[in-house]
């Protein structure tokens, strides 16, 4: 079909210099300029408020299983939100084996890009084949998780007793690769041109998925790698958003605001009113946490003083058992490039608080959280 041609100036062929970069285009409209300010009003409220460490923590797992549910549930995966949350607990759960593997690659997947973010690892081409294996682990054949599709791929519609309706056709399968490179250079540029790092999530969503570059998992990589735009530039939120959840609640919203046109060439006109959707979907969800923040209650009796904030050690330490599921004291020593005996002294303090427990003696001594 038309859409595998036309697109002015890319390369065909083979390693010259590529013409064609990519240019979104948009306008930021009053009320997106509006919802961004609320945004901000609620990031500054966010990140002040005072949370006991159990507190954020169990917000945070919550939001882990919200976004693994949604954004696999957006995709058709029947586990319900008790399931996924099973699921994160590593217990049993009864259900077909593609829908448990598409649960636990979300939540690697998302573990991973938290990572990068500790680690201020830069977003490359090999990060975004890096989140696709991972949303891919088993669900799809080796060589095609992690690997750019090598064929022709359609969205369609399927009604019952009608003939298929093709409603997207991607660009050819030479033409990806460039296509994301253009994409990983526009997102190192848009960050020193200090494009809001809302508006840049939602452009990136929206031209991984415009691509298509992979044979499946397209939707779930776009939204992760959306994340980690996010989580990178400070709107992290504290990590207890899903933005996933506003997609999932009206799915067919979800669907007619990312299928702008019917070939590629038609998406990238204008993104305006797909960044509306976004925007106003992300700072929902954002007035969510914080209303949910602010009507937490500490436990009566139970002593706040020296538990409010911990400090920025305690929360490395915390952020990686939260990440890998325990931790050494070995580990301690990696993390904070500190002597043995003050990574025993900072566990130490953690246990007290009783935030992790210790398991295992001798060498197979190591520490979880407390749930």
């Amino acid at each position: 079909m038309g859409a595998d041609t036309g697109l002015g100036g890319l390369p065909t062929g083979k390693s010259e210099e590529p013409q064609y970069m990519f240019n979104p285009q948009y306008k930021l409209t009053n009320k997106v300029i509006s919802w961004l300010s609320a945004i901000a009003e609620a990031r500054v409220v966010i990140s002040q408020a005072k949370l006991l460490p159990k507190q954020e923590l169990r917000l945070r797992r919550h939001a882990l299983v919200r976004m693994s549910h949604a954004s696999t549930g957006i995709e058709g995966n029947g586990l319900s939100l008790n399931q996924v949350e099973a699921v994160v607990d590593q217990k049993k759960v009864d259900a077909p084996a593609r829908d448990i593997y598409e649960v636990e690659n979300y939540i690697k997947a998302i573990k991973f890009i938290s990572q990068l973010v500790t680690e201020k690892k830069p977003i490359t081409e090999r990060t975004i084949l890096k989140i696709h294996k991972l949303v891919t682990t088993k669900t799809l054949p080796q060589e095609k998780s992690g690997y750019y599709r090598t064929g022709q791929v359609y969205v369609v519609r399927r009604q019952l007793g009608r003939p298929q309706e093709i409603l997207y056709t991607a660009p050819s399968a030479k033409q990806v690769p460039l296509l994301v490179k253009n994409l990983v250079s526009w997102i190192q540029e848009s960050e020193k041109q200090e494009i809001h790092p809302v508006v840049a999530a939602g452009i990136v969503h929206a031209e991984i998925a415009a691509i298509h570059p992979f044979a499946d998992g397209n939707g779930r990589t776009a939204r992760a790698v959306a994340t980690l735009i996010l989580y990178s530039r400070g709107y992290d939120f504290r990590r207890l958003f899903a933005l996933e959840d506003y997609y999932n609640k009206e799915r067919e919203k979800y669907y007619v605001a990312i299928n702008m046109g019917k070939n590629y060439q038609a998406r990238k006109k204008d993104l305006t009113d797909w960044l509306e959707y976004f925007i106003k979907g992300f700072k929902e969800e954002i007035l969510n946490v914080q209303e949910q923040i602010s009507s937490l209650r500490f436990a009566k009796g139970e002593n706040i003083d020296s538990q409010i904030y911990l400090e920025k050690e305690q929360m490395l330490i915390l952020d990686f058992i939260d990440k890998m599921g325990r931790i050494t004291v070995n580990d301690v020593v990696d993390i904070l490039e500190c002597p043995k005996r003050t990574a025993q002294l900072w566990l130490q303090r953690l246990k007290k608080i009783k935030l992790i427990k210790q398991e295992g003696k001798g060498r197979a001594s190591h520490y979880k959280l407390i749930k």
